[in-house]
């Protein structure tokens, strides 16, 4: 009975009229199931979904279609159902048609094939719905499943961003006149964006402020690197006399060396400077890092030009190193390109301009450039954010 076209329960109180059907269903190839009892009939349609379809009498003793559809119904069964009479009066005909039934026909049935058919397309139409409900419920295990898995990797991106956060340095760090401090807001649980200051010998201190391309974990990744980078430089110093991590342009050549061999085709944007707390100098490389540094002092605000192509895109790159002197008391800021996002202004050199204007206009402190910029507004950006102040009181 495995291989029959489907399977169609008779229901019907004459019993040789229930036989009949049965055998003329059977006989098209249909495994049949016969009810002359309608109680038998309903229990054992509780719980049964292997049925196709239902042929049931419509005039059956003490039974309406009305009552047997609501039965139906409680049973929470979509199986389509045909019904069969002795009389063809169209008001029965509507009602049964309006109360859920697929065809009807009427006795002596002249037209088997056209029977045939009918029994076919509810047969169809059953498999259909078994198929969809499978597929709802395939549909359902799927999203479950989904939902676990965007849950770990949440808690993942949010394990992640507590080691990223911990591997951010002190804020405020005071060394003499000069304080440094960031800023750094992702757009995701994890940034692309970082930034990182470190005191070098007895009067010097290396600071970096990289931007990574993309977001997310891999991003994220990259920054580690850069960390790791400037770590292991910082210890090639105290231990082995390298001085690499005073000189820009070698750190950049060292970043662009690294993230070129980690071949997961991420670039960063970054500038890498040597504050001489001692002379009161900076010595600074760009690579191509926008927005450029700004440098605020009683002079007013200005951008720290420097040329240089980002790190981690070609092998045979040049930069850029220069060295100003600095005011007794002056404000450095460092920003990644998120901050062009935010910006009321559409185009770039506009926001360029609307940028040093803040600083030129509300340059007392970091905290007050934050607040002017709307940097504690925020709290999802839509691109990372990175901020890093140097100030030096005088």
């Amino acid at each position: 009975m495995m291989d029959s076209k489907g399977y169609v329960l008779v229901i019907d109180d004459d019993p040789a009229r229930a036989a009949a059907l049965a055998e003329t269903v059977a006989a098209a190839g249909y495994r049949t199931e016969v009810y002359t009892d309608v109680i038998a009939a309903y229990h054992f349609l509780d719980g049964n979904q292997d049925l196709d379809v239902i042929l049931c009498e419509l005039d059956l003793e003490d039974v309406s279609w009305a009552e047997a559809r609501r039965s139906l119904r409680e049973l929470d069964l979509q199986i389509p159902a045909i019904i069969f009479s002795d009389r063809a009066e169209v008001g029965k005909m509507m009602t049964a048609l309006r109360l859920g039934a697929s065809d009807f026909f009427v006795r002596p049935i002249e037209d088997t094939e056209a029977l045939l058919k009918s029994i076919e397309r509810c047969v169809r139409q059953r498999q259909l719905r078994r198929e969809l409900q499978e597929s709802r419920k395939r549909l359902e295990v799927a999203n479950i499943e989904l939902r676990g898995t965007v849950k770990m990797l949440e808690q993942d991106q949010q394990a992640g961003r507590q080691v990223q956060l911990r591997m951010l340095p002190a804020s405020p760090m005071i060394r003499g006149d000069y304080v440094f401090s960031h800023t750094v807001i992702p757009s995701l649980y994890l940034s692309g964006d970082f930034t990182d200051y470190f005191i070098v010998g007895k009067h010097h201190v290396t600071f970096f402020m990289a931007d990574v391309s993309g977001h997310g974990s891999s991003s994220a990744f990259a920054t580690v690197l850069l960390k790791n980078l400037f770590a292991r430089k910082r210890s090639d110093y105290l231990r082995r006399s390298d001085d690499t991590i005073l000189s820009p342009v070698a750190m950049l050549k060292r970043a662009n060396k690294e993230l070129l061999g980690l071949g997961v085709g991420k670039f960063a944007t970054m500038v890498v400077g040597l504050l001489d707390t001692a002379a009161n100098t900076l010595r600074y490389s760009v690579a191509g890092h926008l927005p450029q540094p700004v440098l605020v002092s009683g002079e007013g605000a200005r951008y720290l030009r420097g040329e240089g192509s980002a790190v981690g895109i070609m092998e045979d790159v040049a930069y850029e190193e220069h060295l100003i002197d600095l005011p007794q008391r002056f404000m450095l800021a460092l920003f990644s390109d998120g901050i062009l996002e935010i910006l009321p202004p559409q185009n770039l050199i506009e926001k360029e301009k609307y940028f040093l204007k803040v600083f030129e206009e509300s340059a007392e402190s970091p905290e007050e450039i934050v607040t002017r910029l709307g940097l504690d507004r925020v709290e999802t950006a839509p691109d990372d954010i990175a901020a890093l102040f140097i100030s030096k009181r005088g």
